[in-house]
């Protein structure tokens, strides 16, 4: 895919999702022009993933990533098997991944201001140190198991709070156009793909050595991570620049945030379409090993169903990433999260092994819809709350991920799997249209010389009553 030679320009740029402008073509979409919006500039250049990767900043950004993400997969599990080793307890041992998730709402909320507030790269350096602090705690012979339930929760807490400093951080290092759209999809395929080897390699690991061997090499990815951001990543100011009397506690100012980004109706309504998708299509995820079982499908079948939503996520990322241009991705935005929640309907059949691994990769390709959101969210939120914004979306994404799992395990001692496993898609096929809907209803409330949602001029499908 043809790319620009040299790195993106960084800095906030005019939206233009038409590719077509490279040709010739006209610069703006007849709606974004009515929108009001800045005219089309050269970001109308068909910017790939080699132009993403062409800017030393960011492969150090993405290295580091890797290293982490691969980290925290192995954590969990590494940390799960030595719980149970200890405790002998199922629960705790399961406990280890709801803790994984449920604490995201903590540093998502209070210490969500953090990511503005101080400059990025220490912030990054300092989460992750504290990650390999927290992991490093696990490793001491005769820790008790409150207290590395405790560090997982440390961990937990954290991860937003460095995802969403990362992500407000791609924006100054690649322009927050289309290479920044693209960042973001790199950053998501880096973590689907983490999923897939980290399960992998952490259960080769585990009969090689023993668990705290496992959880000293996670903090080794952990401190290679922080090395990483520390030389390769640029010193920046922080984005809010108000001085020491005008900033306030730090709790106040990341409630008060929150409070600011949720009562814009704008942004309220692109959370809710970042956060509800993830929400439903966890459910039938959550239910795999139980449905294994139904099926007497053993330890290959249940491995095999576990992966099938990462491929699908993977595929369908980078397909969209490498051959659609910026406005065909944008197109595919209200589709997409709605088809992401439709397959789940097909587990109402009781469907075969075979059958169920196609529903589930067909799931993860709803993964693509998050190029528009992205889009639209960083064009929504004022600058100086850039960071805090992006840490409230992923935390709120994770947090309502894990209630809906734990949601989804309730539901299933009283009801049936094939009954529990396509309510998702019911309710998804309800609520994921009202959302869309109010979307597109505020997208005249973007801020000014932001781009309108782009998209054809009647109902997108689905919306329709």
């Amino acid at each position: 895919m043809p790319s620009p030679s040299g790195p993106v320009p960084s800095g906030r740029l005019p939206a233009c999702a038409d590719e077509e402008a490279a040709a010739g073509s006209a610069p703006c979409a007849d709606e974004e022009a009515a929108a009001g919006s800045a005219p089309c500039a050269d970001e109308a250049r068909s910017v790939g993933y080699r132009a993403v990767f062409a800017v030393p900043e960011f492969r150090y950004v993405f290295a580091a990533h890797l290293l982490s993400s691969l980290g925290v997969v192995v954590c969990e599990i590494a940390l799960s098997v030595l719980v149970f080793r200890i405790s002998g307890s199922p629960l705790l041992s399961a406990l280890t991944f709801a803790l994984g998730l449920l604490p995201y709402v903590i540093g998502g909320t209070l210490l969500s201001a953090v990511a503005d507030r101080y400059p990025a790269r220490r912030v990054l350096v300092v989460c992750d140190v504290l990650c390999a602090s927290a992991a490093a705690g696990m490793v001491l012979p005769g820790t008790q198991v409150a207290v590395l339930l405790v560090l997982r929760c440390v961990l937990a807490a954290i991860a937003p709070v460095f995802a969403g400093t990362r992500a407000a951080t791609l924006g100054e290092i690649l322009g927050e156009g289309e290479a920044f759209v693209l960042g973001r999809s790199v950053i998501r395929l880096v973590n689907q793909s983490a999923q897939l080897a980290g399960f992998a390699a952490g259960g080769l690991l585990l009969v090689a050595v023993s668990p705290r061997a496992v959880l000293a090499l996670t903090a080794g990815t952990f401190l290679g991570s922080a090395l990483l951001l520390r030389l390769g990543t640029v010193a920046r100011p922080a984005r809010d620049g108000a001085g020491g009397t005008e900033r306030g506690a730090l709790l106040g100012a990341s409630l008060g945030g929150v409070r600011q980004l949720l009562a814009d109706r704008r942004v309220r309504a692109l959370l809710l379409l970042t956060w509800l998708p993830p929400a439903l299509v966890v459910v039938p995820e959550a239910l795999l090993v139980p449905y294994a079982g139904l099926l007497g499908a053993g330890p290959a079948g249940m491995g095999l169903l576990m992966c099938s939503m990462p491929v699908g996520a993977v595929i369908a990322e980078s397909l969209a990433g490498s051959f659609l241009g910026p406005r065909a991705r944008t197109r595919l935005t209200f589709p997409m999260g709605l088809f992401a929640v439709l397959p789940s309907l097909g587990f109402a059949a009781q469907p075969s092994l075979g059958w169920a691994v196609l529903l589930l990769a067909l799931t993860g390709t709803g993964i693509s819809y998050n190029f528009g959101v992205d889009r639209w969210f960083v064009d929504a939120v004022p600058e100086k709350l850039l960071g805090q914004a992006m840490t409230v979306m992923q935390a709120g994404r994770m947090t309502v991920m894990g209630s809906a799992m734990g949601l989804a395990g309730v539901a299933a001692e009283f009801a049936p799997l094939r009954v529990v496993m396509p309510a998702a898609g019911v309710v998804g096929v309800l609520c994921v249209p009202v959302v869309i809907r109010e979307v597109r209803r505020t997208a005249g409330a973007v801020r000014a010389g932001a781009p309108a949602v782009p998209g054809p001029a009647g109902p997108v499908p689905g919306t329709e009553n």
